[in-house]
């Protein structure tokens, strides 16, 4: 699997694909840490990766401006981290990459969601 990490993904939470061997992208690494989520958002899908993000707009740029790019969206605060963690793990492991990166996925303490894109994307 292939990630983009946004600035606001907790350092913990960036550890956890690299550790298992997935191939992840920071936003800085690309020069990006200060674009727009539009930008970013074009840029994980010209790559093929999926962004991974705790910034909620990126639902309405997939939904709304219908920016068709996989989405992790994690609902993550630092009392919910490790129920967040177990959740992220338990979706990288049962779920593929190419429909990960067809959908806008929330991740929750207890759960995840997935909700599908467009086939045109």
């Amino acid at each position: 699997m292939r990630f983009l990490l946004d600035q606001d993904v907790y350092e913990l939470t960036a550890r956890l694909p690299v550790e298992s061997g997935y191939d992840v992208l920071r936003v800085r690494d690309l020069g990006l840490s200060r674009a727009d989520d539009v930008t970013l958002l074009k840029t994980a899908r010209e790559r093929g990766r999926i962004m991974v993000t705790r910034d909620r707009d990126y639902g309405y740029l997939v939904f709304v401006e219908a920016l068709q790019s996989g989405v992790i969206y994690l609902r993550i605060a630092p009392a919910t981290v490790k129920p967040v963690h177990a959740e992220l793990e338990r979706l990288l492991r049962e779920q593929p990459f190419d429909r990960l990166k067809r959908a806008f996925t929330v991740v929750e303490p207890g759960r995840y969601r997935i909700r599908s894109l467009s086939h045109d994307a």
